[in-house]
């Protein structure tokens, strides 16, 4: 290891919402700590996904590795212990060279997977297990689903609301497929690795703003052009990487149910809504995070501090 201090398999996480200046803040602290980045972005995975997913840049990633950046194509399904495996694997190999390894992204899903070593069931998504209890669930109801839960796993269904069917069918198919509770393969174990988590925040007003800068930019760029390509690829609609911001709303104008103007004032309502559903995986007042307010502080001081903590003898 080449560690400042001798100090071994040290990572860092860079989260917060998007727009909110990821990218750059990480770009610029793999090249001062010598890191690579390990991308914990749902969308950032596909193919073909670029624009809308806002990727960094050729140039950026020959400057700077990344890792789990265009590793499947749209058609695939990518479950959260898949990547969570990948995560590890990539963030083992950063470090067996010598390297920080950043793990950066606003999928609260994965960071919280991979930094607090979720135990995540190998099931695979059973589709015709699925269809049946979500049938079930709209013929009787959210609670006599929930209720089926209970009688399984009394510990799975006391941490699910009912209402979140999703949730309580994935909790149920696993126990159908296993034997076993869900709750009881969710026991998590802490991965070996002496982690900061550093959050980057902007007022709400100004983060607004620069996703609504983003969303031009990206029209501009030729987002609608994309969506394009890929349906001349051949995937579809229905495809859940399709259904990702932007790439929803303009397969909705391209498809002659909104204008393109409407489809734009959607993408900036759901954006925003997108946002604040991160702050719910990413909380301010969550002790485990460092935030940085980038409206108030700037970057090199995020920078800084990383720097310093790699060089902070362990515990």
């Amino acid at each position: 290891m080449r560690f400042v201090s001798g100090i071994e398999r040290p990572l860092i996480a860079v989260v917060g919402p998007t727009a909110v200046g990821k990218t750059s803040v990480s770009l610029a602290l793999a090249r001062r700590v010598g890191g690579e980045i390990v991308s914990a972005d749902s969308r950032q995975i596909y193919r073909h996904l670029t624009i809308g997913t806002a990727k960094p840049t050729p140039a950026e990633m020959e400057r700077v590795p990344h890792h789990l950046v265009d590793v499947i194509d749209p058609d695939v399904w990518m479950t959260l212990g898949e990547y969570q495996a990948r995560a590890y694997g990539a963030i083992d190999g950063v470090l067996a060279a010598g390297r920080v390894p950043l793990l950066v992204g606003g999928t609260g899903q994965y960071v919280r997977a991979v930094v607090e070593g979720w135990g995540i069931p190998a099931v695979e998504p059973q589709p015709a297990l699925r269809a049946e209890l979500e049938q079930f669930a709209a013929d009787r109801g959210e609670e006599a689903l929930h209720e089926r839960l209970r009688a399984v796993d009394a510990a799975a269904a006391e941490s699910i609301d009912a209402r979140n069917v999703r949730r309580v069918v994935r909790a149920l198919e696993v126990y159908l497929v296993t034997g076993e509770p869900i709750s009881t393969l969710q026991v998590r174990h802490p991965p070996p690795y002496r982690i900061l988590q550093i959050g980057l925040t902007r007022p709400r007003p100004a983060l607004y703003a620069r996703a609504d800068a983003r969303i031009k930019g990206m029209i501009a760029a030729g987002l609608a052009e994309e969506v394009k390509g890929l349906l001349a690829m051949g995937y579809g609609w229905e495809l859940p990487s399709m259904s990702s911001l932007g790439y929803a709303h303009i397969g909705a104008y391209l498809r002659s149910e909104m204008t393109l103007e409407e489809a734009i004032t959607n993408l900036k309502r759901d954006t925003r809504r997108f946002i604040r559903s991160q702050y719910n995986w990413f909380r301010l007042s969550d002790p485990r995070i460092v935030w940085f307010d980038l409206d108030s502080v700037e970057p090199e001081r995020v920078i800084a501090f990383a720097a310093g903590w790699l060089e902070e003898p362990e515990g």
